[in-house]
């Protein structure tokens, strides 16, 4: 992974410059030192370990994301239970309209 790429990925998550080039830094040391020989693990197991504000804000999302429900639990089950009836019904026309939108937003997004 370049230090390059780790910027532009983390730039939506709302970190500053400066805990990236830290956080990357410290991922190049111990690159550094597992290509030396030297793992993490051979040294002292008696110093402290410090999570990176980058670690922290990972954190933080992963929380937020466990809490938010993605889905509506109570429609899921309503087509579940109308797939198990036979009573579950397909709009054909409902879903070829979706795709080609999907498909036009796709391919003006690819070119723009």
């Amino acid at each position: 992974m370049k230090i390059n790429e780790t910027i532009k990925n983390a730039a939506g998550l709302g970190l500053d410059k400066a805990s990236i080039e830290k956080a990357n830094a410290a991922k190049v040391e111990t690159d550094a030192k597992q290509k030396a020989g030297k793992s993490p693990s051979n040294e002292s197991s008696s110093g402290n370990v410090t999570l990176s504000p980058l670690s922290a804000k990972l954190q933080t999302l992963e929380t937020k994301v466990k809490a938010s429900n993605v889905y509506d639990a109570e429609k899921v089950d309503a087509i579940k239970s109308a797939i198990a009836g036979g009573q579950f019904s397909v709009n054909s026309e409902k879903v070829a309209e979706g795709l080609i939108e999907t498909v036009k937003d796709l391919l003006t997004s690819r070119f723009a």
